[in-house]
């Protein structure tokens, strides 16, 4: 059900002009959260397709929240490796699902996570609504991390935001020739590699005793479905089912 937002998001103020308005389908605990924006290509190559995926599961195994736009790509590959520490911007009303492409995922977000976006319904994406949720998925970040970006990408006018707004950026080292647009913010100086995920995270004051959190078992903890549990884990939840970390209860999944 989509619902307006009806309380001050503090973030925002980051932004040039606080919204008028915001709405929202899901979860919207999870705007009180800690919170990184992670966002890049459309076209990510399969290291930055690991990486990208690596980055959001550690994050979100320390519920770190990552905030993305619901694109193809990276937005797609964050959101589906965070959930369900996830927030998804998307540039149009809550009644449409786009891309299409992205339908099941944003189906999915909005029942396990959270959509947010500035527009009623029946409000198409349009060019400069894509500007406006790229402010309004940096804002909600402490910081920004581009995984993957070339000269002329959208993602880099997420930094643009990011460096007006203060906030601190982060990027994947890539060979010459490829992400030209991140590898440029390091030439620059305005940009901090990601060469160890560890480090990354004890960057972001990440302790050892909070990496050791499981997020399988903080998606057990919410007593989802065997079926559910089995599609986001696959063979891993009968593992653990053996293992006695889990138990299986007409069709539901507990702790053990």
């Amino acid at each position: 059900m989509i619902q307006a937002i009806d309380f001050h998001i503090k973030e925002l103020e980051d932004m040039k002009q606080y919204p008028r308005e915001l709405f929202f389908i899901g979860d919207d605990s999870l705007l009180s959260k800690r919170k990184i924006s992670m966002v890049g290509t459309r076209k990510p190559n399969q290291y930055t397709k690991n990486f990208t995926a690596q980055i959001a599961k550690k994050l979100s195994a320390n519920k770190i929240v990552i905030v993305s736009g619901a694109a193809m790509g990276v937005d797609a590959i964050a959101h589906q490796n965070s959930l369900p520490h996830t927030i998804a911007v998307v540039a149009n009303g809550l009644d449409i699902h786009y891309p299409a492409i992205n339908k099941n995922l944003i189906q999915q977000i909005e029942k396990e996570s959270l959509v947010i976006s500035q527009y009623r319904e029946k409000s198409g994406a349009r060019a400069y609504t894509f500007v406006e949720r790229n402010e309004i998925v940096v804002a909600l970040g402490e910081c920004l991390i581009v995984t993957q970006a070339d000269r002329g990408s959208g993602s880099l006018r997420s930094v643009e935001f990011a460096l007006n707004m203060g906030k601190k950026i982060y990027v994947l080292p890539h060979r010459i020739g490829e992400s030209d647009g991140t590898n440029d913010l390091l030439e620059k100086g305005l940009a901090t590699p990601i060469y160890d995920i560890d480090l990354f995270l004890k960057d972001l004051g990440i302790t050892k005793e909070k990496e050791i959190c499981d997020p399988i078992l903080d998606y057990c903890a919410k007593n989802p479905t065997y079926d559910e549990a089995v599609v986001h884990f696959g063979g891993a939840i009968f593992e653990y089912e053996l293992l006695g970390k889990i138990v299986i209860s007409n069709g539901i999944v507990k702790l053990g």
